[in-house]
């Protein structure tokens, strides 16, 4: 069977350059929306006629002109929307119901995976009022995927390493890991599902010509990187053979401390506080609407966390 056609919307992104590159790996025909309004952005500019080098089509639309995006749709099978929805990047999630309107037209759109990547807003409906928009735009774009009828998969991918992991999940400071103490958030014993970003892209594509992930949400937990905030730092310390001052921070205090930041802080913030004190990414069952990347997919060899910390060594 040949293998479908991909359109990356998002393809110079964090995620989106690496669906790009998994899509071109995995062997299928790939191509990547060029927004008209790239204008002067050179490293994307650089970016997009690298991925053309490498195999992929570069294709011209804009959000502003809804034929040019139908256009582009006509072209493959399959639509993968990588736009990021968070404050501190941007925020286009919303943009997606244009994307939605031109996937409806041109009606032969086999499956769309909408910008998610991260905890399943479905399961989000109490989250803190910091953090509501993310999930709730996302809801608003499921909801219009779903009342068009358009075949889909959600990817709930959880943790990215680069951002949770190097750093020991540390809202201060930098990406980088911390020198002489870290904060943990209560007792530091809820379960978090940690990512390396490469094998995000890896089982995104894998999805894409797989009947059984059709109307389904695929989630992320590779059983070897579900972990602790204690045991990630543990294994930071071992591998550093160094020992960190541990600050732990209760909920009440952690709450109160947002109050202090801004807007796009604060919806970091809320993040936080839902995977580390919440425990959201592992107090549920996958049901009958949900697959578990690492079981579908063995074939797949995840980087482990130890590998990822490994990155960090200087």
């Amino acid at each position: 069977m040949s293998k479908s056609k991909i359109l990356v919307v998002g393809g110079t992104g964090y995620i989106g350059k690496r669906i790009v590159k998994a899509s071109l790996d995995q062997g299928h025909p790939t191509y990547i929306l060029m927004r008209r309004e790239i204008g002067f952005d050179i490293e994307k500019i650089q970016m997009l006629l690298s991925f053309k080098e490498q195999g992929a089509r570069l294709v011209e639309g804009s959000f502003s002109d809804h034929q040019s995006l139908v256009d582009a749709v006509k072209q493959v099978d399959v639509v993968i929307c990588t736009m990021s929805g968070v404050q501190f990047r941007s925020h286009n999630i919303l943009l997606q119901l244009k994307l939605v309107d031109a996937i409806k037209e041109a009606g032969n759109i086999k499956r769309f995976l909408p910008s998610e990547f991260g905890m399943d807003p479905s399961r989000m409906g109490n989250a803190l009022e910091a953090g509501k928009e993310t999930f709730g735009d996302k809801v608003i774009v499921r909801k219009a995927i779903e009342d068009a009828k358009i075949p889909y998969t959600y990817i709930s991918a959880n943790c990215f390493g680069g951002y949770f992991v190097g750093n020991l999940s540390q809202l201060a400071g930098s990406l980088m890991p911390p020198r002489d103490r870290v904060s943990i958030y209560g007792d530091g014993n809820r379960k978090v599902v940690f990512l390396d970003e490469d094998d995000v892209a890896t089982y995104t594509i894998k999805t894409v010509d797989d009947p059984r992930m059709l109307t389904k949400t695929l989630y992320l937990r590779p059983e070897e990187n579900i972990l602790t905030q204690n045991q990630l730092v543990e294994k930071w310390e071992k591998l550093t053979a160094k020992t960190l001052e541990k600050v732990h921070i209760s909920a009440v205090d952690f709450l109160a401390s947002m109050k202090d930041v801004d807007h796009v802080l604060q919806g970091a913030f809320a993040r936080i506080y839902h995977i580390y004190y919440d425990g959201c990414l592992m107090n549920f069952e996958i049901g009958e609407g949900g697959e578990e990347a690492s079981k579908l997919y063995p074939e797949v060899k995840y980087t482990r966390v130890d590998e990822y910390l490994q990155r960090y060594l200087i």
